[in-house]
C-alpha cells in the first residue's frame, strides 16, 4: 500500500530523502497509566539524523521539484531555532543547492541547536522581525526575484513546507502505518500542528486509502483551532485543484484546542514535565517546542475520557530534539 498509492492517484515524483518506514512503537510501560487504551508512537523523530523529523517527508517532495526546476538556491523562513528550516538547509545541501533563511527574531550571541546545523550547512541567513514575518511569503518572493536578475535559480518553501505538494508527505506516512498494523486502522492519530501540512496530509491519506474509521487529532502548539481549521482545509483544496485528488476538506479529524499554553516556543512546568515523563518511561525524548506539548495534549485528552475504552491510539513523533539543546531548556529539565 506504502509503495502503491502514490502511483494510484498520480502522486508528483520525490526524492529519496528520509530513513524510512520509521518504527511504530507500542507505549508499553506508559501505557500501564492509561488502562483500556493501546498506545503507540510512529517515530518520526527518526527520520534521520540532521535531516530530521516530519519535514523531511515533505521535502521529498518540495525539493524533487526544485531538481526539476533546476533550481541553485532553495529560500524558505521559520523561527531562529526553527526544525524545518534545518531540515531544509541540509537536504537543499545534500542535493547541492544553497539556501537563504529568513528567520523570526533577534540574532543570538551564540549560535545554538538548529541555527549552528544552518550555519554548518553554509545557509545565509537574514533575521526579520515578527512584523515582518506576517509578510513573510511576500518577502521571500521579492528576494527571489532579485536573486534572479543576479544570475540564482531560486525555489521557495513555504513555512513548514506547508502546502498541497509537501502534504504528500503525509499521505505516504499514513499508509505506512497502515501496512505496520497489518492493514488495521488506529482509531486515534495524534499530532501537533504548527504549520498544517502534516495534518492536512493524513486528512488526504484517510479519504485515499479509505479509513473512514480513523479519527484524526490536531493539537495546535501555538495560535488557535480556528486559524488552523481553515489553514488545514485550505491545503487539502489545493491538492484536489493542483493534483486531481479526490479528496474534501471535510472529514473525521478536528483541532483540539486548549493546550497551546504561552504560545509558539514558550513551554510551561506541566509540558515539561510530560518530556521527562516520555524519557523517564520509555527512552524516548520530545521537543520542547512541538512534540511536548501535543503529548501533554494527548494525556490531557486521556485524563478527560475523551477515547474512552479499548482504543488504539498512534501518537506520532515528528521531531525536534534539537531544540532540547538550547540553554533555556537544557538548563530547565535538568532536574538539582
Amino acid at each position: 500500500m506504502f509503495s502503491g498509492i502514490a502511483h494510484n492517484f498520480d502522486f508528483p515524483p520525490r526524492l529519496s530523502l528520509a530513513c524510512l518506514p520509521t518504527p511504530l512503537q507500542p507505549l508499553k510501560r506508559l501505557g500501564a497509566l492509561a488502562p483500556g487504551l493501546e498506545l503507540f508512537i510512529k517515530r518520526d523523530d527518526l527520520t534521520g539524523c540532521a535531516l530530521s523529523g516530519n519535514k523531511a517527508r515533505k521535502l521529498e517532495f518540495l525539493l524533487a521539484e526544485a531538481q526539476r526546476q533546476r533550481a541553485s538556491l532553495v529560500i524558505t523562513c521559520g523561527g531562529v531555532q526553527s526544525n524545518h528550516a534545518r531540515a531544509t538547509a541540509v537536504a537543499a545541501r545534500q542535493l547541492g543547492m544553497k539556501s537563504l533563511l529568513f528567520l523570526r527574531g533577534e540574532q543570538p550571541r551564540d549560535a545554538q541547536a538548529n541555527l549552528l546545523l544552518d550555519l554548518l550547512v553554509g545557509a545565509k541567513i537574514e533575521y526579520i522581525s515578527n512584523k515582518q514575518y506576517r509578510q513573510a511569503g511576500c518577502l521571500m518572493a521579492e528576494r527571489a526575484k532579485v536573486l534572479e536578475r543576479e544570475g540564482e535559480r531560486p525555489y521557495i518553501i513555504p513555512e513548514g513546507g506547508s502546502n498541497a505538494l509537501g502534504s504528500l508527505g503525509y499521505v505516504l506516512a499514513l499508509a505506512e502505518i497502515k501496512e505496520q498494523l497489518a492493514g488495521e486502522c488506529p482509531d486515534y492519530l495524534v499530532t501537533a500542528v504548527g504549520s498544517g501540512g502534516t495534518l492536512a496530509g493524513l486528512v488526504m491519506g484517510a479519504q485515499l486509502l479509505q479509513l473512514p474509521r480513523i479519527r484524526l487529532l490536531g493539537i495546535n502548539v501555538c495560535a488557535s483551532a480556528a486559524y488552523f481549521k481553515s489553514r488545514v482545509e485550505a491545503i487539502v483544496e489545493e491538492a484536489a485543484r493542483r493534483f486531481g485528488l479526490p479528496v474534501r476538506k471535510e472529514g473525521n479529524w478536528e483541532i483540539v484546542e486548549g493546550y497551546a499554553g504561552l504560545g509558539y516556543g514558550e513551554t510551561q512546568p506541566a509540558e515539561l514535565e510530560t518530556l521527562r515523563l516520555l524519557a523517564e518511561k520509555e527512552g524516548i525524548f520530545l521537543d520542547p517546542v512541538y512534540t511536548a506539548k501535543a503529548f501533554h495534549g494527548l494525556l490531557g485528552e486521556i485524563e478527560k475520557g475523551r477515547f474512552g475504552k479499548n482504543k488504539k491510539i498512534v501518537f506520532l513523533h515528528t521531531g525536534g530534539i534539537f531544540g532540547l539543546f538550547t540553554h533555556p531548556y537544557a538548563n530547565r529539565l535538568v532536574r538539582p
